[in-house]
């Protein structure tokens, strides 16, 4: 799929054309937020860079939350999310006059894991694990025998993602009730590589993170099921979280595009590109893609999006 772009890149290349609005592109794309769709978008963006080497792609990683806070300064084009944006960041975008569209890119499922010395956790109830990580929990479940009896008494370890990730949000809505919502002594990190190390080197740890970074590591953790809302105990994987029998840490995972990019051809190419590729890319570093239906759903929504005049967020 990859190659059939390369003639539309060649000659794209020949010139500069004018944005919708009327402004020069600038052949530079920034993208930002969430460290959960990072992997998908540097993925694409590198195959971009190989097809449009004259079109620079910049992608980093802020979180969910810090990536929101950038794109809605206007500082980026895309932002990567594992959430959808907040009333709050709504509100904010509208007072900025930041219009944008939001594109579903992948499912992912969010991975409970603990160390691989750990060998008397055999699942994990949602009530077992709201129990741990509910604001109460702080200064009251402390050792892994607070959780169940039989469990050793020693302490417990927690490692998650920062308050500012969409992976920690999406985590506490589903298990605690409420978004942003959980104790405050546990280890955090908008890097899920330090999450990694700090599970895979204590023993009486227990962290959560996006199912391709357990895939990545698979050798240093061990992934703990969760019972789902059939009672049944179930570990995340592309068949579970596809049939949706891993619940309920399944969720969608989308990129915004500002209205603004959304004028210069340049971004336009690599949002199609990035919806063509997608498929793939994700399955091949451990994501659920979506059904080739939805891809073209999403590029329908982009190309009325990016045409139209008018200042609308799509949402």
């Amino acid at each position: 799929m990859v190659k059939q772009y390369a003639a539309l890149f060649l000659l794209s290349g020949l010139f500069l054309t004018s944005c919708g609005s009327g402004g020069s592109d600038t052949k530079e794309i920034q993208i930002d937020g969430s460290s959960t769709v990072f992997p998908i978008t540097e993925a694409v963006a590198e195959e971009f860079r190989a097809e449009a080497p004259d079109t620079r792609v910049t992608v980093g990683v802020s979180g969910t939350g810090g990536g929101f806070q950038k794109f809605l300064r206007g500082e980026t084009d895309i932002n990567d999310a594992s959430r959808e944006i907040k009333p709050s960041e709504i509100k904010t975008a509208e007072e900025k006059g930041v219009d944008y569209v939001r594109l579903s890119v992948a499912y992912d499922g969010l991975a409970v894991v603990v160390n691989p010395e750990n060998d008397w956790v055999d699942h994990f109830t949602v009530d077992e694990l709201k129990k741990i990580w509910e604001p109460s929990a702080q200064g009251e479940i402390n050792r892994w025998s607070d959780v169940r009896e039989d469990w050793p008494d020693e302490e417990l370890h927690l490692f998650g993602p920062g308050v500012a990730s969409g992976t920690y949000d999406y985590f506490t809505e589903a298990i605690v009730g409420e978004s942003g919502s959980s104790r405050g002594d546990f280890t955090a990190s908008e890097d899920d590589n330090v999450l990694v190390q700090g599970v895979s080197t204590d023993q009486y740890s227990l962290g959560f993170f996006g199912l391709a970074y357990f895939e990545e590591n698979a050798d240093k953790l061990r992934l703990v099921p969760v019972v789902n809302d059939q009672g049944n105990p179930v570990e995340p994987s592309l068949e579970t979280v596809s049939n949706g029998s891993y619940n309920p840490l399944s969720r969608p995972l989308f990129i915004y595009v500002s209205k603004q990019a959304a004028q210069r051809q340049s971004v336009q190419q690599f949002v199609n590109f990035y919806l063509d590729e997608a498929p793939m890319l994700s399955k091949q570093i451990g994501y659920v893609p979506m059904p080739d239906s939805a891809y073209a759903a999403q590029k329908e929504k982009f190309r009325k999006f990016s045409a139209a005049t008018d200042s609308v967020s799509a949402n």
